[in-house]
């Protein structure tokens, strides 16, 4: 490998680098929502998988219910976290498109989840 190749690698990896940075601070954008029974519970996360929203129908806070309503939320948040994962891998896809071979089983999708 020339020198001019090695140094034309680098550069690409440098770019790499910039845009996982710029897509790793978009993933506070990407938000999703999920609810649970029926709609009376309904919770938004982002892509850094933080909750930013919980919604609950007034009906529901009757003290007899609470722990109804606690797994309602849990249900609502669950399935939030698990349509973010969706929405994050594609918009990596779209990030890294054309920059990293297609490895199978090399998936860079959840590279940003901790």
């Amino acid at each position: 490998m020339s020198m001019l190749d090695m140094m034309g690698m680098m550069g690409k990896v440098k770019d790499m680098q910039a845009k996982m940075l710029e897509a790793q601070e978009k993933l506070g954008e990407i938000v999703t929502e999920a609810e649970s029974g029926g709609g009376m519970v309904k919770v938004t996360v982002n892509g850094k998988k933080e909750l930013l929203n919980i919604e609950i129908e007034p009906e529901l806070l009757n003290p007899a219910d609470a722990k109804m309503v606690q797994d309602l939320i849990v249900a609502a948040a669950n399935k939030a976290l698990a349509d973010i994962d969706e929405k994050v891998k594609t918009e990596m896809s779209k990030v890294t498109e054309g920059m990293m071979p297609k490895i199978p089983g090399f998936d860079l999708g959840n590279i940003f989840n901790k």
